[in-house]
């Protein structure tokens, strides 16, 4: 039976760099891994790790980019904060620092390139205004480079990257897109709805899907009586971690345990998507997470 092999990577921020860890583990377990992957999908900090890795760069090479990048993109200053009121009336950081470093690991890599390389790509992103059957709307926008007249294989690698990573309050919008994680910060489901809209047998499709540390949080009490001041800072997280876990059933259902693998240890302590004063601790955490069970599944299933 032919097999067509969909890597699926969450957003997170600067745990973007757990997943590498986890991937570069994996690979010393399991060489032929990535080689093997023939459709990568990713959120966020995910689409840059999936870009990446459809480009050919490996996840030690990633972890090295990530070191650099952390304090670069996440770099702030007191005068920045009180232009912008501590986030009140702008975004925390600027996105340019990120985007001169992505010119300058992708340079002008299209969509198409990464094709031309064998390697199918999905990222979902949000479009802020979109015109569809003549109604101007906002929506979810999931950028592939399969071919086909909806394709997206025109497009610049960075450029993507920079859509699915605007994260609302964290990045200014980038040409009128924010973060992918509004639509689905798991792409895995969306990787296999792509992959069956493609034409590929649903027999043949393994997904081997990695998060970026689950950070456990729950609410205390069986009545809640709140308001939107009580909700407001809870529900971006429940929305988050809802549908994450909404992708990862959907994908366990249909593709049962033999062709679906979900890679998402939880984090020993809490550490922010932006908190890169923590990355020695982050690739300590990565380092001491038990990926036995991951490697044993891609040696028995990939």
């Amino acid at each position: 039976m032919a097999k067509f092999r969909i890597l699926s990577l969450d957003g997170g921020g600067i745990r973007g760099l757990f997943t590498l860890v986890l991937l570069d583990r994996l690979v010393q377990a399991q060489p032929d891994f990535l080689e093997k992957v023939h459709f990568f999908a990713g959120t966020s900090t995910g689409s840059i790790i999936a870009l990446g890795l459809a480009q050919g760069f490996t996840p030690a090479e990633g972890i090295t980019f990530y070191t650099q990048m952390g304090g670069a993109a996440f770099h702030d200053s007191l005068l920045d904060d009180l232009l912008d009121l501590f986030t009140l009336i702008g975004a925390e950081y600027r996105s340019d620092r990120l985007k001169q470093m992505l010119l300058d690991t992708f340079q002008q890599t299209t969509l198409g390139d990464l094709r031309a390389r064998g390697k199918y790509v999905l990222v979902p992103t949000f479009d802020l205004d979109a015109v569809k059957d003549g109604v101007r709307s906002w929506k979810p926008k999931f950028f592939h480079n399969f071919p086909g007249p909806d394709s997206d294989a025109a497009e610049r690698v960075v450029d993507v990257a920079l859509r699915s990573s605007a994260a609302p309050t964290f990045f200014p919008s980038y040409q009128g897109y924010v973060d992918g994680g509004v639509v689905t910060n798991n792409p895995s489901m969306a990787a296999l709805a792509q992959a069956l809209r493609e034409g590929i047998p649903q027999s043949d499709i393994c997904l081997f899907s990695v998060g970026t540390g689950f950070v456990p949080q729950f609410v205390e009490g069986a009545t809640l009586d709140w308001g939107f001041l009580q909700w407001a800072p809870r529900l971006l997280p429940i929305i988050l971690d809802g549908l994450m876990g909404v992708a990862d059933y959907q994908c366990r259902s249909i593709l049962q345990d033999a062709r679906y693998f979900r890679l998402a240890p939880v984090l020993a302590e809490k550490i922010d998507v932006d908190e890169v004063k923590k990355i020695d601790r982050l690739l300590a955490l990565a380092q001491a997470v038990d990926i036995a069970p991951a490697a044993d599944w891609l040696a028995r299933h990939w």
